[in-house]
């Protein structure tokens, strides 16, 4: 769709040709009614004379009180229906007018020169009728766009104008439609931008409140000096510590988050070898894979020993899609990781064996606040934002991130990075 270019205070057609445009149009009609005499009629010099002056002056005269009219009376006329009206009304004495003046000066016969204003008469009154016709059809139009526009305003987003026709007055009804589909597109958006902020709210709210209870409770009942056993006591002890990096590691991705949101997270680049990045996170996910009785293999691609990344952040990237894997694969399953390289790029992907990504979800679930599954639970941990995470650290490096169900394999996760 075009780009339209709306200035403040830009004139409007008629302003930018205003008076002239009567000069011109009388010019123009004299000049025809000239020929015409003179090629059909033979008149001769002098009678053509006397009937362009009589002429110029009646037409000059009655579109002068016209402009006039336009510009002081009906240009504030509160209805445009009634403006058309008046117009075609005026047009018609105009007419009627000029040419009692034009047979006036032929030496008709009595009866025939009556005879003539009645006719002319009965035309304009049907002249009129039509244009009156006309007009209803513009206020009409016009009229389910006031309508249609009202709805809008009072939040029903789904109101349509029928269009009817080619002319501007349609094309407008299709511009305004446009509008309010995009009106509605985004207000459904807002509304589910809303719903989602509301829910990660509330699953941050308890993911922090949960641990912080559970640290609450054990603290005091080793200050109370409840736990005689020190088996007990180093139990209470791991068990505040996992609560602590828990809540770190979600305090954590919420400031990165909001850096990413914000456009404040800085990607320094450098070469780095992704097959160490990669081995790493393996290696640090292993004892947990192994608890779970889940293989986890990794599959690399030699040649990957030199590409311009921020270790760091991508490192992030591939331990989240390693936790979001693990925690989705079922025990005694499997995780793979792979790389490898094409002329341009650096790929890697993380693939589990679990359930894989719902229909609904798979094309939304890299957005900062949306969240799969409505009923969470502590089994499955984490705030759901490591995806969005993901994205954001590799959209900054110039990158693509990209997820898919791998037919009876679970689900895959992707990203790659330019070589260069």
């Amino acid at each position: 769709m075009a780009n339209l270019t709306v200035q403040k205070n830009q004139p409007l057609q008629f302003e930018r040709i205003p008076w002239r445009l009567f000069l011109i149009g009388t010019g123009l009609a004299l000049i025809v009614v000239v020929f015409l005499m003179r090629w059909l009629m033979q008149a001769p010099y002098t009678e053509i004379a006397t009937l362009s002056i009589a002429l110029s002056a009646t037409s000059l005269l009655s579109l002068g009180i016209g402009y006039l009219l336009v510009r002081r009376g009906w240009a504030k006329f509160p209805s445009l229906n009634g403006t058309l009206i008046l117009t075609y009304f005026w047009s018609t004495i105009v007419v009627l007018v000029n040419v009692w003046i034009m047979l006036s000066q032929m030496y008709f016969n009595q009866h025939d020169f009556i005879l003539s204003g009645v006719l002319l008469l009965f035309a304009g009154i049907i002249s009129t009728t039509f244009g009156i016709f006309v007009s209803a059809n513009i206020k009409d139009g016009l009229a389910r766009l006031e309508m249609a526009a009202r709805q809008i305003s009072e939040g029903h987003f789904d109101e349509r104008v029928e269009i009817h026709g080619k002319d501007e007055i349609a094309r407008l009804g299709m511009v305004f439609n446009n509008m309010a589909g995009q009106l509605e597109t985004a207000e459904k958006e807002r509304e589910e931008l809303d719903k989602m902020r509301r829910d990660l709210v509330a699953w941050t709210s308890h993911d922090l409140r949960t641990p912080l209870t559970s640290i609450r409770a054990m603290i005091e009942a080793l200050h109370d000096g409840l736990l005689d056993d020190e088996n007990d006591v180093r139990r209470y002890y791991k068990t505040i510590r996992s609560d602590i990096i828990s809540l770190n590691i979600l305090i954590d991705d919420l400031f990165e988050l909001a850096q990413l949101d914000a456009g404040g997270l800085v990607m320094e680049k450098s070469s780095h070898s992704l097959r160490d990045i990669i081995s790493d996170s393996l290696e640090s996910f292993r004892a947990l894979a192994s608890k779970r009785k889940i293989e986890l293999h990794g599959d690399v691609q030699s040649g990957l020993d030199s590409v311009p990344l921020n270790a760091p952040k991508i490192a992030r990237v591939i331990n989240n899609l390693l936790s979001n894997a693990l925690r989705y694969t079922p025990d005694g399953g499997e995780v793979l990781v792979q790389s490898w390289h094409t002329d341009t790029h650096a790929i890697v992907t993380v693939q589990d064996s679990g359930t894989g990504f719902k229909d609904e979800d798979l094309k939304r679930v890299f957005e900062q606040f949306y969240r799969g599954e409505e009923d969470r639970s502590r089994a499955t941990g984490g705030a759901g934002l490591g995806l969005a995470i993901a994205r954001g650290i590799v959209s900054g490096h110039d990158g693509e991130v990209w997820a898919e169900n791998v037919p009876n394999s679970g689900a895959l996760v992707g990203f790659k990075l330019p070589l260069a």
